[in-house]
């Protein structure tokens, strides 16, 4: 195995890639809000702009902390690093709303958004998102992973973008139209039950499932470690699901036109 496994640098790092796509992502950023803070009606809340600095920082921390410079240790930080990636960063980068302060909204070439609609498609941002989980977690690849720091930064970067991609249908930032529908809540639930297979596995197994882990700690703490990913996974996935799903059924109990068509049936 690649000694950058088990011999890092230090408790931090500074990843050059994700350190140069993320400083000039909120310069430009900041540019653009400070440009449409004084319109009425493409001003971005402050709020937005601090959610979305929030999402940048936690995709850094993943990455150069010592949770994403120990996740050759152990599993554990492995899966706060994915989580972090796909779950917690993701929804903050696109509550902030990028596209309008970038001025990268409407009009687009209609290719460009047939693209950006079919790319956006619940169906294809459920399946990205479920096929880089269970990929990377198969043991081959979780092996290619961590004996590869060229194949480590791709298993991080397709994680943050999976991340994106599966949140998109949820937040439907700006350009997206806001269309509040019920199948966005079978749309969560949905993508609980692949991380609830893959934790429960994590937790209830017997067998160590990633023998790579095995040359820095004995079998026993190996499986004990296993076990408390696995259990970090579920509550965590579960937690915020949940989460997202109250808010999005809130919305839509109290929309306009949800209160119109109750009054019909009334």
């Amino acid at each position: 195995m690649a000694s950058h496994v088990h011999n890092g640098t230090g408790p931090w790092e500074w990843p050059v890639w994700l350190t140069m796509a993320i400083i000039p992502l909120p310069l430009a950023y900041l540019l653009g809000w400070a440009r449409l803070r004084g319109s009425a009606t493409d001003g971005i809340p402050r709020w937005r702009a601090l959610s979305l600095l929030a999402g940048l920082a936690l995709a850094w921390i993943a990455v150069a902390s010592p949770i994403g410079t120990g996740d050759g240790r152990l599993l554990t930080f492995h899966m706060v690093q994915h989580l972090l990636l796909m779950t917690f960063a993701p929804p903050l980068i696109l509550l902030g709303e990028p596209l309008r302060a970038l001025r990268l909204g409407r009009p687009f070439h209609p290719r460009v958004e047939r693209a950006g609609r079919a790319l956006g498609h619940p169906a294809l941002c459920w399946i990205a998102a479920t096929a880089t989980l269970v990929g990377w977690h198969i043991p081959a690849a979780f092996a290619v992973a961590l004996g590869s720091p060229g194949w480590h930064a791709v298993e991080q970067a397709s994680f943050l973008i999976a991340g994106l991609l599966f949140w998109w249908p949820v937040v439907q930032p700006w350009p997206t139209l806001p269309e509040p529908r019920w199948s966005t809540v079978l749309y969560l639930f949905l993508a609980t039950l692949p991380c609830d297979i893959l934790s429960g596995f994590l937790v209830f197994s017997d067998r160590i499932a990633y023998s790579a882990y095995l040359p820095t700690s004995s079998p026993l703490a190996v499986l004990d470690d296993q076990q408390c990913a696995g259990a970090l996974m579920w509550t965590v996935v579960t937690i915020v699901y949940l989460v997202a799903g109250t808010i999005v059924s809130s919305q839509l109990l109290v929309s306009p036109s949800h209160r119109q068509r109750l009054a019909e049936v009334v």
